[in-house]
């Protein structure tokens, strides 16, 4: 009897559709396979914002447990929201390849913008970047699933709410009032989706290989390693965009003040094949320029 790969995700509409992406994808290779959809601690409670919960892990812990007491085989996330080291045990089995990265601004009119205005997301790093940028704007929270988020925008007064252009094109609910944020730098490895599974389980690593994109992988573990580097623990307003062209590795990293008025950022490029350390490297510099006084500035403001 064929083993079934048991395929743990989130209820949410977006986490189901990924789900069902990676599942259709061993289908098409003659893999039985299951989805088993759970519900995190960042989906029940969605009064508190995700950085007063301990935002890392907030929406991978629940399924990691899952994986841990052997009650799925491997576990579908949205990259940006695993922690940059995985439990002991679990370990990266794919990285798929990278949707849209950008931000998009979902609007009632874009007048707002040139006066005061209301702007509504959940994001510490897209509040940042959007009151650097528009400092006579009130930035309100804003959490839930992708169609919550939606109808809270419609039904309130707010001019407009920030999202991740590839959740919305996956559901394909892309509104007509929309505008691509193309100078916010994203989070690190938004629009990635990564798949992990328990290690030793080489049933599922073997099932999964031929999904990984390395063009992805690369640049998602660039912008992950500056993010580790940068933040020791601690949420922070922190972007990171990596690309690859002609053989040279682009990056474009950001650390901002909570409320946008001080950034810290590099622009810089290296040859691929000497990228590996280049994210750390590129977040020491950032450290090196008064990013280790801003990240402690962070710090306790976080925790008055």
């Amino acid at each position: 009897m064929k083993k079934v790969i048991r395929i743990g995700t989130r209820d949410s509409e977006l986490a189901l559709w990924q789900a069902n992406d990676v599942k259709k994808k061993l289908d098409k290779m003659g893999y039985s396979t299951e989805l088993i959809p759970v519900k995190s601690d960042g989906d029940l409670d969605l009064d508190q914002p995700l950085y007063s919960m301990g935002i890392t892990g907030i929406f991978t812990k629940t399924l990691d447990a899952a994986l841990l007491g052997n009650k799925i085989d491997i576990a579908v996330h949205s990259m940006k929201d695993v922690p940059t080291v995985l439990p002991n045990g679990i370990v990266q089995a794919a990285v798929l390849k990278r949707a849209n990265h950008k931000d998009i601004l979902v609007h009632k009119g874009l007048d707002f913008l040139n006066t005061e205005g209301i702007v509504a997301t959940g994001s510490l790093r897209r509040k940042a970047q959007w009151l650097r940028r528009y400092p006579l704007h009130e930035v309100i929270g804003l959490r839930g699933n992708v169609n919550t988020r939606l109808k809270k925008l419609e039904d309130n007064s707010w001019d407009a709410a920030i999202f991740a252009a590839a959740g919305l094109e996956r559901l394909n609910k892309l509104p007509e009032n929309c505008t691509e944020l193309h100078w916010m730098i994203p989070a690190p490895a938004q629009g990635v989706m990564m798949v992990v599974t328990k290690e030793g389980d080489k049933y599922s690593l073997e099932a999964l290989t031929s999904l990984n994109d390395k063009t992805t992988e690369i640049c998602a573990q660039v912008e992950r390693n500056f993010l580790n580097e940068l933040e020791g623990g601690c949420t922070a307003p922190i972007g990171a965009l990596a690309t690859i062209e002609n053989n040279f590795l682009l990056f474009k990293g950001i650390l901002l003040s909570l409320d946008g008025q001080q950034a810290i950022g590099v622009d810089k490029k290296i040859k691929l094949a000497d990228a590996a350390n280049f994210g750390k490297a590129c977040a020491q510099e950032i450290l090196t320029n008064g990013g280790k006084e801003l990240m402690q500035d962070i710090k306790i403001r976080m925790n008055q």
